[in-house]
């Protein structure tokens, strides 16, 4: 008789067996019941990055780099897809590829060692994010004082936190994903509203607006403005890193099966390559109209007023443009979509990253992430637990959302090109020449990650205090 833990590695994702062999579907309407890792990733990315980074940029600069937002979203989706293939091909997430690439210091290559920089970054980020989210219920219904009071806010972190942990710490997938397209539903209908909605007010835009945002420039005095919507905007390197987790569980790989160098296994990456494409153009559709949006409500109202508002003020000032001129019903509607897109955003990136914690541990030594799924269950939900904990009480220590979103941000674009590195390096030794991508395909990795590296050298002259434009 089989023993559990056989049980459970004969149906774990990351385990590829004969057994877990799959054919792909042909085309898009067979193929839409085995999308769900973008969701997720949409979830993510609709957040923190949208309602306040994308929004103070807009509130910044106006729509003169409105363009920005849609070369931002699409070029490095070419680097996430080609980190997804390699995981398709081989079965092993992102950070296990990271320890691949030398020179490496011990046990842990020089990309895992930046990545574990980029995470302690990152509990600023999403401190700003939890604190968006209580801002928001804390307007709506302040408990024990005002709405921006300390105890008000307290009170809604704490209960953001414990329900977090109580409803992620089962760690399923399919709960995971499910979660994820409700929310994304939630706020594609808020922004179309948003969309919509700006016109019926004093701070409606026009067509010469938009068209103004399409001509490709930048002036003098908005570089900064746009590279930070490039770094933030879109997938950053976080996102890329864990969609590769999420594919994995989804089932892509098992279904290609192990590598035994035949037409028929050729036959199932290529079919789920090309399913994991559609999830991934899906994605990107969904996070690009999510983040014009936002950005035209801080290009449209912030802008011409002069408000660049900072700390718990971006949620208030963002409320009370609709509140002013549509009414309350307007505000409470507003208020609504901000806990829900930034509620995905912390519904996406606690197991994504109790995941990386996770296998960063396993890279460490600690367990080993393929043949001990038990153990990497139990890290898994531990890292749960401690997660919301530490953002909630970041939150409460600094209570800055905008700068703690803008910092993690900045570290962000420096990773990413340690990701490129990554990918380039792993397409060379461990992808099958067969299963690269096309003509077109090659040429955008190739553009995508140029640009990526250009944004990278121009952050770390900022970080030591050589400014451009």
């Amino acid at each position: 008789m089989a023993s559990s833990a056989d049980s459970v590695e004969a149906q774990d994702p990351y385990t590829l067996t004969a057994d877990g062999i799959k054919e792909p579907p042909v085309g898009w309407k067979a193929s839409l019941r085995y999308l769900g890792p973008g969701l997720i990733l949409s979830a993510s990315i609709v957040g923190s990055g949208e309602l306040i980074a994308t929004t103070a940029l807009g509130a910044e600069a106006g729509f003169v780099i409105l363009w920005m937002v849609i070369v931002s979203t699409l070029v490095k989706v070419a680097v996430q897809v080609e980190l997804a293939r390699w995981t398709i091909v081989t079965g092993n997430p992102a950070l296990t590829g990271f320890n691949k690439v030398p020179p490496k210091v011990g046990r842990m290559s020089w990309v895992n060692i930046l990545w574990i920089v980029l995470a302690l970054s990152k509990f600023l980020q999403f401190g700003g994010i939890v604190g968006g989210v209580a801002v928001a219920c804390s307007i709506l219904l302040p408990l024990g004082g005002g709405p921006l009071s300390m105890t008000s806010m307290t009170i809604w972190t704490v209960f953001l936190v414990v329900l977090s942990i109580v409803l992620l710490y089962k760690n399923s997938y399919r709960l995971i994903e499910r979660g994820a397209f409700a929310l994304v539903v939630i706020f594609v209908f808020i922004t179309i509203v948003i969309a919509l909605g700006l016109p019926l007010t004093p701070f409606a835009y026009g067509p010469d607006d938009v068209l103004g945002g399409l001509t490709f420039m930048i002036p003098a005095g908005a570089v900064g403005a746009a590279v930070a919507m490039f770094g933030i905007t879109g997938v950053g390197a976080d996102e890329i890193t864990y969609y590769t987790y999420w594919c994995v569980e989804k089932g892509y790989a098992r279904w290609v099966g192990p590598n035994d160098g035949s037409e028929a296994w050729e036959r199932r990456a290529k079919g789920w390559i090309r399913v994991m494409y559609k999830d991934a153009i899906i994605s990107w559709i969904i996070y690009t109209f999510g983040t014009l949006a936002f950005f035209i409500m801080g290009a449209s109202v912030l802008h011409p007023q002069g408000l660049n508002p900072q700390g718990n003020e971006m949620i208030t000032t963002l409320s009370r443009m609709y509140t002013d001129t549509l009414g309350e019903w307007a505000n409470i509607g507003f208020l609504i979509g901000a806990v829900a897109v930034l509620g995905s955003t912390m519904w996406a990136a606690i197991p994504s990253w109790s995941r990386m914690y996770s296998n960063i541990l396993a890279t460490m030594g600690v367990f080993d992430w393929h043949t001990e799924p038990a153990k990497r269950l139990k890290w898994i939900r531990f890292f749960t637990v401690a997660m919301p904990i530490i953002w909630g009480a970041a939150f409460l220590l600094l209570q800055v959302p905008v700068l703690m979103v803008q910092i993690g941000g900045v570290v962000t674009g420096i990773f990413l090109v340690a990701v490129v590195i990554t990918v380039w390096y792993l397409r060379k030794t461990e992808v099958d020449p067969r299963l690269y991508g096309g003509k077109w395909f090659n040429t955008a990795l190739l553009i995508s990650s140029i640009a990526i590296g250009l944004l990278g050298i121009y952050t770390l002259l900022n970080v030591f205090g050589v400014s451009i434009g």
